[in-house]
């Protein structure tokens, strides 16, 4: 007998039954729809919980900062200059690594100031911040001057000479970043002197008044994308081109320590700049430990995300066991099913199998008969069921993800391509798993017992 002949068979059946067999495809159908949809809900779970890690943390990030800050000999500190950055470009599984020099600076329009936090970083690792640029552009190397990037909750620190802001008011200041002359004070020390005090001073320095420090006029590149209440990890952050602003500090600080670096003995400035940080990019997340051990090894203090984020999965993982396990024993509950239809099919057809056996068919294919019996009923179920989660995926993102009623935005319910491949072999596979032991007793049933059978 031809697998084409057995499987022409089991279908004529399987027909003949039409009403047990629409049962039992059902429960496998809601078993297949409840583990596809159950996985989804944990990969989309993970998948959106991933996405959110990357827009505030990068996956490939090492944070670099100063060593032994303690040690009493000057030679001794580690601290982060070009000769590093260039020790540690030279790693394997580095891509680049991107300084950053924070300057405080005081900005003020009108009645309004803020003392915000400059950060000067490269152009590159701009780029691969990911940040979503509302107005503008972030600064490139087209820009022959030096032009800041605003977060988008920098408007937050501005406030008047009174101390109000938004947190006392709730409204933002009259300030447009990208059109407005905004002025900005790079010597804040000399400022407060010159305010007669305001800061503890006295207004006076060695007995002479203190001049007012100059005063710049720099261009807002672009302004981060959202508001007061759109929250990421550069909304209350200035950005520029670290080259750009170099020159300008030392020109304002001309033979004076520029604000943050680190002096001699005598007060006087090194020659060398240290930045407050650095950023080593590596090639791929599974790298990062390595790299990492690789810069602490030299004396640095490293931080990276990649152990938080790893237990991060481990628990998605972990979440998705045990929603699939849930979804699971409705597919056992399907497969008892499957065995009872298959046993009853049996007794019902004893004397049948009887008269085949007589005939010389081989009991081979009479067991293999009743196993795509029942694998045929697991695939009926598994492509109905793989067609109703895909529904249920798309109600279940309308109604619960969009809303973010589970903390999570966007799509809860994820099912790749994968999944509903996996569903139907294991549909297929746990029908004839449950069918099996029924086509055992049909393979071993004697001949004459079957044929003098009144069943």
């Amino acid at each position: 007998m031809s697998f084409l002949d057995m499987l022409s068979f089991s279908v004529l059946n399987l027909w003949k039954r039409k009403a047990r067999t629409v049962l039992t495809v059902m429960g496998v159908t809601i078993g297949v729809a409840s583990i596809v949809v159950m996985i989804s809900l944990g990969l989309g779970l993970s998948k959106s919980t991933m996405e959110d890690i990357q827009s505030y943390a990068s996956l490939t990030a090492i944070t670099v900062r100063e060593g032994d800050t303690s040690a009493a000999n000057e030679r001794d500190r580690k601290r982060l200059d070009d000769a590093l950055i260039d020790e540690i470009s030279r790693m394997e599984h580095v891509r680049y690594v991107a300084p950053i020099l924070n300057v405080s600076v005081i900005a003020k329009y009108g009645a309004y100031s803020a003392w915000m936090d400059v950060q000067g970083t490269t152009l590159e690792y701009l780029r691969d911040m990911n940040i979503e640029v509302g107005e503008g552009t972030l600064p490139t190397e087209q820009m022959q001057e030096l032009e800041l990037f605003y977060g988008n909750g920098m408007l937050e620190y501005f406030s008047t000479a009174s101390g109000k802001s938004y947190w006392e008011t709730g409204e933002l200041p009259d300030i447009d970043l990208m059109e407005d002359s905004i002025l900005y004070i790079l010597d804040s020390e000399a400022y407060y002197g010159s305010q007669g005090g305001s800061q503890g001073g006295s207004g006076e320095e060695d007995g002479q008044p203190v001049a007012p420090p100059k005063k710049h006029l720099i261009k807002t590149a672009g302004v981060a994308a959202g508001g007061p209440e759109d929250y990421h990890p550069y909304s209350w952050s200035v950005y520029c081109d670290i080259e750009r602003l170099i020159p300008v500090l030392r020109r304002e600080f001309k033979n004076r320590p520029i604000p943050g670096q680190p002096t001699t003995k005598a007060g006087k400035a090194y020659k060398q700049l240290y930045y407050s940080q650095l950023i080593a990019m590596c090639d791929d997340m599974n790298n990062v430990s390595e790299v990492d051990s690789a810069i602490r090894n030299l004396g640095y203090n490293t931080y990276n995300d990649s152990e938080w984020i790893a237990s991060n999965q481990q628990q998605m993982r972990l979440i998705e066991a045990v929603l699939g396990g849930i979804g699971a024993v409705s597919l056992l509950v399907a497969a008892i099913g499957i065995t009872n239809t298959m046993v009853m099919s049996i007794y019902e057809r004893t004397k049948e199998i009887g008269i085949m056996k007589v005939l010389g068919c081989d009991i081979r294919n009479i067991q293999m008969m009743f196993l795509i019996e029942a694998g045929f009923i697991g695939f009926l179920g598994g492509v109905t069921g793989i067609l109703i989660s895909y529904g249920l995926s798309f109600v279940i993102n309308a109604l619960v993800g969009k809303s973010g009623v589970m903390g999570v935005s966007g799509s809860i319910s994820y099912i790749p391509p994968w999944l509903p491949a996996v569903g139907l072999v294991f549909a297929v596979l746990v029908g004839m798993i449950s069918g099996f032991f029924p086509s055992r007793r049909a393979m071993r049933l004697s001949p004459l017992s079957a044929i003098r059978n009144d069943g």
